[in-house]
């Protein structure tokens, strides 16, 4: 039942010319078409009534209004207070005219509240339409609320609704009771949907709005294809197998990772399914996108390898502090590992969290020598050692002059050929560089005018200040511009050709999320500045 027959009713009852038990039964009968409380109906009745009544008898009085749950009768009423010697009548009543109202306000003291009865009016058009808004606007509340209710618990589950209607490139989809919205960069490229159609999303996320509540739903998220394997896989869903991660390419391939949490089932052969048919039901759904199944291991190395198939990889260089993987193939494998456009090693570094670097053996031989030199020249020049020596350091692990610094005699000695005299003056001759290096990066910031807000910024190290300093990288503001891979560095493709990029930062082994974590904590200072 509508709202239109609703308040016709409402206008005939307070004419006296309807069954006022009829008015209980509408409201039953909204209430329970709406899903909402039927004392909620009612008590927006009363309100509504209240704010015609208003206009009629004029707006200084304080109108209340009831309506009887049992009969339907309505009583219109103006609030009194009682008051020792009243100031105004339209608010305020002596004690003995509050008891030749009613015998039962006898006892009221000063400042207690009576209600005095009023006489029937006809509603008319304008009160009609006053008290037709204010029910109207408090159903519509108590509606949207309750949908914020039923659809809050949703979030993170797949919902199914039709296609109702596209606007703009959004799609928004009936779910019975409610709408969702299916936004333009939440939908799968180049997926023919139609009005009419039943589509299967997963609900992002549901927010109130203005407007009232807004459902949000994706077919392009990671999650979406998470969820659809559990749908179709049972194991999965009973437990047996552990999704860990996702990525997505929506609409061309992705990548799922999954763990068998009972070792005498084969993951990867569980999620594809007789002849192929769970991983084909979750294809036809993501229209035909390449799902990757990847079975999960400890070990990161064995994963990466897993990930990056079909290329074979030689083998992995693992840096689980700083969460990177040099993986290193042979040239043929190159091509396979990156992928179209780098989109296998894209997805295989999302589905892991680890910043993986693709190279060749002879890429990888190349770097380790142009490392190895460069770390020998650090020790040559800055400690004033002969190459032999510094080679030796660096063949033993010594990577920089604070490794030295902060090493002791005992461990340098264990070296061939460093006697504990030598290992003593070693340790000296880094600090005094460390010193003398320190004091020298405090003048060249200074001297670079890099502001304070950039010398405070957590993270950024001294050395780091300089590099980016020597960039006019000089600001808060220039830094959080900047994309991790300019402070990481990486490989790019030019003119067919794949090429090294060197970031900014590379010389102090920072990691992908380290860069991100800085450039993300820049700019959540300089935009909420």
């Amino acid at each position: 039942m509508g709202l239109g027959p609703f308040f016709f009713r409402i206008s005939k009852m307070l004419n006296r010319r309807a069954d006022k038990l009829e008015l209980i039964r509408i409201a039953e009968a909204v209430a329970l078409e709406k899903s909402i409380d039927k004392e909620l109906i009612i008590g927006s009745m009363e309100n509504g009534i209240a704010k015609a009544a208003k206009s009629k008898f004029g707006s200084e009085n304080e109108i209340k209004v009831e309506i009887n749950r049992e009969s339907g009768e309505i009583g219109i009423f103006r609030k009194l207070v009682i008051a020792e010697n009243p100031e105004n009548s339209n608010i305020e009543i002596t004690i003995d005219d509050a008891v030749k109202l009613n015998e039962n306000n006898q006892g009221k003291q000063i400042g207690d509240e009576v209600l005095q009865p009023l006489p029937s009016f006809d509603f008319g058009r304008i009160a009609a339409q006053t008290a037709k808004q204010v029910i109207s606007f408090n159903v519509r509340e108590a509606e949207r609320e309750r949908q914020y209710n039923d659809f809050k618990d949703k979030i993170d589950t797949i919902l199914s609704g039709i296609v109702k209607r596209l606007e703009f490139g959004n799609v928004i989809v009936d779910l019975g009771r409610t709408e969702a919205i299916i936004q333009k960069n939440e939908m799968i490229p180049r997926e023919n949907i139609k009005a009419g159609d039943r589509v299967k999303a997963y609900c992002l996320d549901v927010r109130r709005e203005p407007r009232g509540q807004q459902i949000f739903l994706s077919r392009a998220h990671p999650k979406f294809m998470e969820k659809l394997f559990i749908q179709e896989v049972p194991e999965i869903y009973d437990g047996l197998i552990e999704i860990k991660s996702s990525s997505r390419d929506p609409g061309s391939r992705a990548k799922i990772c999954v763990k068998a949490i009972d070792t005498s089932l084969d993951p990867v052969g569980a999620c594809v399914g007789m002849r192929g048919s769970r991983v084909q039901a979750v294809v036809n759904e993501l229209q035909g996108e390449k799902i990757d199944i990847v079975n999960w291991s400890e070990d990161p190395a064995v994963v990466v390898a897993n990930a990056l198939s079909p290329a074979e990889v030689q083998r992995v260089n693992v840096d689980q502090a700083g969460r990177k993987l040099d993986v290193i193939l042979t040239e043929e494998n190159l091509s396979k590992a990156i992928g179209r456009r780098g989109q296998n090693v894209r997805l295989a570094t999302k589905l892991m969290n680890y910043e993986i670097n693709i190279m060749t053996d002879q890429e990888d031989s190349e770097r380790r020598q142009i490392e190895f030199k460069e770390k020998t020249d650090n020790f040559v020049k800055n400690l004033e050692l002969d190459e032999t020596l510094g080679q030796l350091l660096v063949a033993e692990g010594f990577s920089s002059i604070d490794d030295i610094k902060d090493s002791n005699p005992e461990a340098l000695v264990k070296i061939e050929g460093i006697e504990e005299e030598t290992a003593k003056e070693l340790i000296e001759r880094a600090k005094e560089f460390y010193q003398k290096d320190q004091e020298e990066i405090a003048n060249r910031i200074k001297d670079l005018g890099l502001e304070n807000d950039l010398i405070n910024h957590k993270g950024l190290t001294p050395g780091m200040l300089v590099t980016l300093g020597e960039q006019k990288i000089l600001t808060l503001n220039d830094f959080a511009d900047l994309a991790s891979d300019e402070l990481t560095g990486g490989y790019d493709v030019v003119k067919g050709e794949r090429v090294r990029i060197k970031g900014y930062l590379e010389d102090f082994a920072l990691s992908k999320k380290e860069a991100d974590d800085l450039i993300m904590s820049a700019r959540d200072i300089v935009y909420k500045d």
